[in-house]
């Protein structure tokens, strides 16, 4: 957390907008934690403290409709699994969450790498998941993690980098999320202290930040 700008630095970081995978954008209020969501036409505002929200298509509300609702039910899912590809490094410390040093290792591409255990106690949308994070011992910065389904499984589903980090404000993310033949990557990341106004109540679809 300290080689990726702070505690500090994270706690006082405000709108964070990322694309996750070149389908979602979202932007996070993280002091009040307002989300805005939208895909094609599609736009999702609401609170992920009340789960409650409006959805949009086009512009107008569907809020009421099996489509609307079933985004809305999902909201805090979403923003769950779609903030943790971008700032799982900040939440290692969450209460629920547990770690365990490993020993050393190797990343995909043969660097040496510290191993810790990520698993959970009650916690998060997904808490049989267990996680082995990569850790650099010269930047101390995560550069691969592999996922495992089922705290049990003997296998990852995937193991993918975490790299390329670049300065968002004072924090440093990585976009980078190949598996080594996919390219994947976490595009139009943003972290700023203001929004234009009525930004995050849009009903239609808007910029992203930069």
């Amino acid at each position: 957390m300290q080689a990726m700008g702070g505690y500090d630095a994270w706690q006082k970081a405000r709108f964070i907008g990322w694309e996750f995978f070149g389908e979602q954008y979202q932007v996070w209020d993280k002091q009040t934690n307002d989300f805005r969501w939208q895909k094609g036409d599609l736009v999702m505002t609401g609170n992920l403290n009340t789960r409650t929200g409006k959805v949009y298509k086009a512009g107008q509300d569907i809020s009421e409709t099996e489509e609307g609702k079933k985004l809305l039910t999902n909201m805090y899912a979403t923003w769950a699994n779609n903030s943790w590809w971008l700032l799982m490094p900040f939440k290692l410390k969450d209460s629920g969450v547990k770690l365990a040093y490993k020993g050393t290792g190797k990343t995909m591409q043969g660097s040496p790498a510290r191993v810790v255990e990520m698993t959970f106690e009650n916690v998060g949308v997904t808490p049989n998941n267990r996680y082995e994070l990569l850790i650099s011992p010269r930047t101390y910065l995560l550069e691969e993690w592999a996922f495992y389904r089922n705290a049990t499984d003997a296998a990852p589903s995937f193991r993918r980098q975490w790299s390329d980090y670049r300065p968002y404000g004072r924090l440093l993310l990585a976009d980078n999320r190949t598996d080594g033949k996919d390219g994947r990557r976490l595009n139009s990341i943003a972290v700023v202290p203001k929004l234009p106004a009525g930004y995050l109540q849009n009903p239609k679809p808007q910029d992203k930040l930069k």
